[in-house]
């Protein structure tokens, strides 16, 4: 199924392809940040597990549990991505993306529904990270939860960083 808005300007007809942006990067990284500006400049809906587990998660230190809705919920959300993708409006998913079949899907179908594909990735190393998460646990925003340093090393070795190509 191919999908674009279409566009009717003195008579003349435009069509606007829509856009799935993939947020890439480890806790910290600065996701949220760069989605909720691109929410705002690109007029797309912006989708963030996190936020949708906070609402959800009876205990924030649960994280068998948080780890089963994450699942869940970053499933809900592509299906809602894909039908917003179908109806021409442009999707944000903030699910970081941590491996090369994991990015390589999500583009396959996207780009199969008609959509442009924008991986962006957000690199810092671990000390930068930690400095960040360190701000962040102190005075959790909503929508977040408390990331320990072992449970960011051990994030870091398991997290597969995109390639040029997957960049461009």
């Amino acid at each position: 199924m191919r999908s674009s808005a279409c566009i009717i300007f003195m008579d003349e007809f435009y069509f606007i392809m829509p856009t799935l942006f993939m947020m890439c990067g480890l806790p910290g990284s600065g996701k949220t940040t760069l989605a909720k500006r691109l929410e705002i400049s690109e007029n797309a809906l912006r989708l963030c597990p996190d936020e949708w587990i906070a609402k959800i998660l009876a205990d924030p230190a649960d994280t068998a549990e948080m780890d089963r809705l994450r699942d869940e919920i970053e499933s809900i959300q592509w299906e809602v991505g894909k039908r917003s993708l179908v109806l021409g409006i442009n999707i944000i998913l903030e699910n970081g993306f941590w491996s090369h079949e994991e990015r390589s899907r999500f583009r396959a179908e996207a780009e199969a529904l008609g959509a442009r594909v924008q991986i962006h990735y957000l690199k810092a190393d671990i000390n930068e990270l930690w400095r960040r998460l360190s701000i962040r646990n102190a005075n959790l925003p909503s929508g977040t939860f408390v990331v320990r340093r072992e449970e960011l090393e051990s994030w870091m070795k398991l997290f597969d960083p995109p390639t040029e190509d997957e960049l461009s």
